[in-house]
């Protein structure tokens, strides 16, 4: 169902739950995602398969659906032997898609257009490190292109997501400013600090006072990790939150595995939402059955 209130205007009434990760509901479906574009390569070679995805987490009651446009980048695209604008129209069908499960569920749903960081696109795990040696200016430069494509498309938000520390955060908000469409900056954290080893309180300043900021939070981090960095997401910028962790387990880039056990639960949430979150949801290994399981408890009053 096409929401008849803006993001924003709903983030002000309610607290919305985001899908899970879309990569691991793929997985589910028996897609392969290796190679460096990730999910992404599928918005060429099996669109169905994302649909599907989004329709997963639709039924389970997600009133969120991030696009497939994570890995997705001109440059990415561009190793594979995709030209410039057969990419942007790859990128405008991960809006598309979401899109169209949004529009067939039997409840409101929004669409977030995922822009994830510089490093995704490299695929050796540096999101996870950030600080990647560029000189000033270059990270604005490479996120731009692929901003004003997904805003064009038409989402209801772009997610500003997994960014490992504040310059890249800068540098995205830069981007982003007069596309025309809200954005939300979330930060995947470890330690208390972003995982560039920042402090939170002056990552999360990047973000207070620019308009068209809708939410401002984390993602992709330790279940543990996201009710104090939301506190101070909460306290420096006095924006609603976000918050979608990742199930608890760690991704070793080399290995190409997960290690650890799942810590993803849906106890936390009432203290999430006393810390301002009103997007909730999940990130890797969060599946349509956890996502279930949080929709009862996002309807009752904080």
């Amino acid at each position: 169902m096409r929401p008849v209130r803006t993001l924003t205007e709903a983030l002000a009434e309610d607290t919305l739950l985001l899908d899970g990760g879309l990569s691991n509901q793929l997985e589910a479906q028996g897609c392969d995602l290796s190679g460096g574009l990730w999910s992404a390569r599928l918005l060429a070679d099996a669109p169905a398969q994302i649909l599907a995805a989004h329709r997963a987490y639709a039924r389970a009651g997600a009133q969120v659906l991030i696009g497939a446009s994570y890995q997705a980048t001109f440059e990415g695209f561009a190793r594979r032997g995709t030209g410039r604008r057969e990419a942007g129209d790859l990128m405008a069908r991960s809006v598309a898609l979401a899109r169209a499960a949004a529009e067939e569920a039997d409840h409101e749903v929004w669409v977030a257009a995922s822009v994830g960081p510089y490093g995704a696109h490299l695929a050796d795990g540096s999101e996870y490190r950030g600080r990647y040696g560029l000189p000033p200016g270059a990270l604005e430069r490479f996120h731009r292109p692929r901003i004003e494509a997904l805003a064009a498309a038409g989402p209801d938000v772009l997610a500003l997501e997994t960014v490992p520390d504040a310059e890249e955060a800068h540098a995205l908000l830069e981007a982003a400013e007069g596309c025309g469409v809200p954005v939300w900056l979330s930060y995947t954290v470890a330690n208390g600090r972003t995982r560039a080893g920042q402090d939170l309180a002056e990552a999360f300043a990047v973000a207070a006072g620019r308009r068209g900021v809708a939410a401002v939070g984390v993602n992709c981090c330790d279940p543990p990790e996201a009710g104090a960095a939301l506190a101070v997401a909460a306290a420096v910028t006095g924006r609603p939150g976000v918050v979608y962790p990742n199930s608890g387990e760690h991704w070793d880039p080399v290995a190409r595995a997960w290690h650890g056990a799942v810590a993803f639960d849906s106890a936390p949430v009432h203290s999430w939402r006393a810390a301002g979150a009103r997007l909730v949801g999940g990130c890797c290994r969060v599946g349509p059955d956890r996502i279930a399981a949080l929709a009862p408890l996002l309807r009752r009053p904080p």
